[in-house]
């Protein structure tokens, strides 16, 4: 963040142990702040941090093929798979705590500016490419990189890369879509709750709540998901490349649907409506 007398405002209302919780004209004021820092940001910084955030965001899935691949011993299936869902919430904490920027993150993030009059839809669309880009070109190459290594390291095997990637592949167009909106929609909240909190232990908890709903849902994630399903690829485990298409087309459109909707216009919507109304009973003659 620059450090402008705005900035200082908002790290002084994060740090301040005497104030309570933000309000959410704070919170929208803050995800105001870092969208429109975000689309001013130079093409080259962008698809960086996006390339940084593809490749992050690929260590979760691979603790997962890891603990897949490790005897269970006398767990229950429940707790193993939460164990495993747990896994997934570490690339995200790397992502999402490291500052990188991660596609689902800005579905809600960069529209904001858009909804408030501060930027256009093309400077918009710029940066959704730009990140979107960078972070599947990320994904790929750890997907590649984690294949190749993980077994040969004896990390995982190649029938546990394939059992990360079935799930998410064998559900109707219909239902991948749908599940792709809820996990946009979680994805949007994380932004919302990371700016509500006040330090880096409740932007931890956040993250990893959401990580874990979307990793024990087998929700699909447009760049997250797509780690799992080229792990299944790269490791010969009959995923094919239309597979990882129609995966990519519907968890991209649905997280779109879920991170724009149901967190960015209702969020924006609540906040700025909310404030109207109690501007408008202020400023009312009193009888």
């Amino acid at each position: 963040m620059s450090n402008d007398g705005g900035d200082d405002r908002v790290t002084n209302a994060e740090t301040d142990p005497n104030r309570g919780e933000k309000s959410y004209r704070e919170v929208l004021a803050q995800e105001l702040e870092k969208g429109v820092l975000e689309l001013n940001r130079p093409h080259a910084g962008i698809f960086l941090s996006g390339l940084s955030a593809g490749l992050d965001i690929g260590f979760g899935p691979l603790l997962m093929a890891a603990l897949l691949a490790t005897p269970t011993g006398d767990l229950s299936p429940v707790v193993h798979d939460l164990i495993v869902s747990s896994a997934y919430a570490v690339g995200f904490i790397f992502v999402v705590i490291g500052r990188s920027d991660l596609f689902t993150e800005h579905t809600t993030l960069a529209i904001i500016p858009v909804l408030d009059g501060k930027a256009s839809w093309g400077e918009l669309a710029r940066v959704w490419g730009l990140i979107y880009s960078s972070n599947l070109i990320g994904a790929t190459a750890f997907a590649a990189l984690a294949v190749l290594l993980g077994p040969a390291y004896d990390v995982t095997t190649a029938a546990a890369f394939g059992e990360l990637a079935r799930p998410l592949l064998r559900f109707s167009w219909w239902a991948t879509l749908l599940a792709a909106v809820f996990a946009g929609w979680l994805m949007g909240l994380l932004t919302w709750l990371v700016s509500a909190s006040r330090g880096t232990v409740s932007a931890l908890v956040s993250v990893w709540l959401v990580a874990l709903v979307i990793g024990y849902g087998h929700l699909p994630h447009s760049i997250a998901g797509t780690v799992e399903v080229l792990f299944g690829f790269f490791a010969g485990q009959g995923v094919s490349v239309a597979d990882v298409s129609r995966f990519l087309l519907l968890s991209t459109v649905g997280n779109v649907i879920g991170g724009t909707v149901f967190v960015g216009l209702l969020k924006y919507g609540h906040a700025t409506q909310a404030g109207r109304e109690r501007g408008d009973a202020a400023s009312a003659p009193e009888d």
